[in-house]
């Protein structure tokens, strides 16, 4: 309990990796600025990242929809073609699914089923004292494209609100320019197959593993409090690309705490034994960003001036009361 998949085992050499989503228009994604495309490769996309994440490889994926009278077949086959198209970039086949109608708008259930030597399969609760802590890619950028879809569609509204009693209707450009790739981080994430497959020809197998869905400072809190370990995080070492400070500039907003809590970005959080520091430095799109610690020395942000804050989780929470 508490990892990316379930691990199940049965007759054979290999163990069975299943982990499912649950998406609902309104609490994870909106219609008026997501392609339906787009919506079912990230559907299919997060369930793959969570098999990589238990350094497993995906083979079977279903899918369930609740679809509302809004829909014609045309958008479910737009839907399916995003699907498809996921399923074919890692090579998994898509092997059914259900379908049913609903009152309340869209609702996308998915499965994947992965594989995974039993020796193979990396947990959360592996990191010990020392380990390095490690993240692929960079973070916040899937944040601040959210952010800029809900600016967008903000102006768009108030736009329409405005032109409701006039006669003519003037057209919508949203702003989007130089911010590509924040938007394809946001409505495209990619689950990182090539991080696993590097780490796997590099001879190295983390200790311990997990895709950032809910943000960092809550993924390796998890990992913490699986492990009974500590950590020491160094600001300066988070990964970020340049779309994303220039974003959090312009909205006023703090670039470390989008990429510590804003979520959605699919990248792997994962530790390993120092011992291996020379070997995980040479891996591309990896970058190390602090080290576990023993419990008792806590959970430790350390900024660029050398301050100390204790890290906590402030991203995604599906259960969170929306008056807390």
């Amino acid at each position: 309990m508490g990892d990316d998949c379930a691990v199940l085992q049965f007759a054979g050499d290999k163990q069975v990796l299943v982990s499912t989503d649950l998406l609902v228009e309104g609490i994870h994604f909106d219609l008026q600025y997501t392609p339906l495309k787009h919506l079912g490769y990230k559907a299919a996309t997060v369930n793959l990242s969570d098999i990589y994440a238990m350094n497993g490889t995906p083979r079977q994926l279903t899918v369930s929809l609740a679809i509302d009278k809004r829909f014609e077949v045309e958008d479910i086959e737009e839907l399916y073609s995003g699907l498809r198209l996921a399923c074919e970039r890692h090579h998994v086949d898509l092997v059914g699914g259900d379908t049913t109608s609903s009152l309340t708008g869209l609702a996308i259930s998915v499965t994947v089923i992965g594989e995974a030597r039993p020796e193979d399969v990396v947990y959360r609760n592996g990191a010990r004292d020392t380990d390095l802590i490690c993240v692929s890619g960079n973070l916040g950028a899937a944040y601040m494209g959210l952010q800029l879809l809900e600016r967008e569609k903000s102006v768009f509204n108030q736009q329409r609100r405005e032109q409701k009693n006039k006669d003519v209707e003037l057209p919508f450009d949203p702003d989007f320019s130089g911010r590509e790739y924040l938007l394809e981080r946001q409505l495209k994430p990619e689950a990182r197959q090539d991080i696993i497959d590097s780490l796997r020809k590099a001879g190295i197998r983390p200790t311990s593993m997990m895709d950032i869905s809910d943000g960092l400072s809550s993924e390796l809190l998890h990992i913490c409090e699986q492990s009974h370990t500590g950590c020491r995080v160094y600001e300066e070492r988070i990964p970020l690309d340049y779309q994303t400070a220039s974003m959090a500039e312009e909205l006023n907003m703090n670039v470390t705490t989008c990429a510590l809590n804003g979520g959605e970005d699919y990248e792997l959080l994962f530790t390993v034994p120092l011992a291996m520091n020379d070997l995980v430095s040479t891996l591309p799109d990896v970058k190390v960003i602090g080290y576990i610690t023993p419990p008792d020395r806590g959970k430790v942000l350390v900024t660029r001036d050398g301050q100390e804050f204790e890290l906590k989780a402030q991203g995604w929470n599906p259960l969170k009361q929306e008056s807390e």
